[in-house]
């Protein structure tokens, strides 16, 4: 199985493809779909990839009592837990819309199926991708029913062990070749020193056939910048309009110019990760010019003497001459021209 697949249509992760920047509306769009257009252009103009919601079919995904209880939070659209829910939650009419008009603005439409029902209705109207949210990744039977549908999986890894993820990793991959894995924890907001970046490497190191990526709640984008330099290629942050709106999910979000500075600072991060080959660069050329050290005679020396350690010595020199690392290899060499003190020795004055 490779370590890069397409996620999305032309567009492929893992290897030395960029980071995939997943925006996570999620239900911050307060339960209107103009203001859920309005963050769907907000992403595509900031740079994001892709666009995310959350789809639920409520009866499904919440017993009855579940529902019924009363919900008083100061974030809460209604007087129980159900009638908050189902104010966040979009139709499927209003799901097509959406999808219809991120197409019409240029970025990747998908939600996380946040039951077994949501998900058969995503594959319906074609996502992409699934994302699997945190709460139902050690959900075996809706992994299994999911991974059976054939599309790339975007599975975040919040609340759960690392046998856990072992388990996940064999349950997808027995049907499923395409899918990442996300270091997430889910506190919102998430206090910096539980971020646990390190999960990326050791993911990398459990699961090397499949892309890393990093599902971030953090405040700022210094955290999720940093999982992008330790190899992360799928990044995933909530994003909002503004932060003091009602929901519990606004705090911890980026509003648009934290966004568009997450998706500036991880190109530059993924430009500056460059090539693993060490060299001498084209743009160091001028730096050696000037400052670059050859090997030179400490002291004059006659056409013919067998060169010993204490003959050479190592400054910038004019011309330059043999770099300073074979200087040993000199010792026991014959030179054939005579040597001045501080000449430049160069490869041709020596006898092999």
């Amino acid at each position: 199985m490779p370590v890069e697949f397409e996620l999305c249509p032309g567009r492929r992760i893992g290897g030395s493809n960029p980071c995939f920047i997943i925006a996570e509306i999620g239900q911050n769009h307060q339960g209107d779909t103009e203001i859920a257009k309005k963050m769907i252009r907000m992403a595509k103009d900031c740079g994001a990839d892709c666009v995310k919601f959350q789809k639920s079919e409520l009866e499904h995904r919440f017993t009855k009592r579940a529902l019924e209880r009363t919900y008083n939070s100061p974030h809460s659209w209604g007087n129980t837990y159900g009638a908050h829910k189902r104010h966040l939650e979009f139709s499927h009419e209003q799901y097509r819309e959406l999808q219809q008009f991120s197409r019409e603005v240029g970025i990747f439409f998908t939600a996380s199926g946040m039951d077994e029902m949501a998900v058969e209705f995503l594959h319906a109207i074609n996502v992409p991708f699934f994302k699997v949210a945190s709460a139902d990744t050690n959900n075996i039977p809706y992994l299994e029913k999911t991974a059976k549908k054939g599309r790339p999986m975007v599975i975040s890894s919040g609340m759960q062990s690392m046998e856990t993820m072992r388990c996940v990793y064999r349950t997808v991959k027995k049907h499923n070749p395409n899918f990442t894995i996300l270091q997430c924890t889910s506190a919102y907001p998430l206090p910096t020193e539980h971020a646990n970046l390190r999960i990326i490497t050791e993911f990398q190191k459990e699961f090397p056939d499949i892309p890393i990526g990093y599902s971030g709640h953090e405040g700022g984008i210094s955290v999720s910048v940093a999982a992008v330099a330790l190899g992360a290629k799928v990044v995933e942050r909530h994003v909002t309009l503004d932060k003091s709106w009602k929901g519990s999910d606004h705090a911890a979000s980026l509003e648009p110019a934290e966004l568009a500075a997450l998706v500036r600072e991880i190109r530059t991060v993924e430009l500056a990760l460059g090539s693993p080959v060490k060299q001498m660069l084209p743009c160091e050329a001028s730096c050696h010019k000037k400052l670059g050290k050859s090997v030179v005679a400490r002291k004059a020396v006659q056409k013919g003497t067998e060169l010993t350690l204490d003959m050479l010595g190592v400054k910038v020199a004019e011309p330059q001459g043999i770099p300073p690392e074979k200087i040993f290899k000199l010792v026991g060499k014959k030179i054939r021209v005579d040597l001045q003190e501080d000449d430049t020795i160069a490869n041709d004055m020596i006898i092999d």
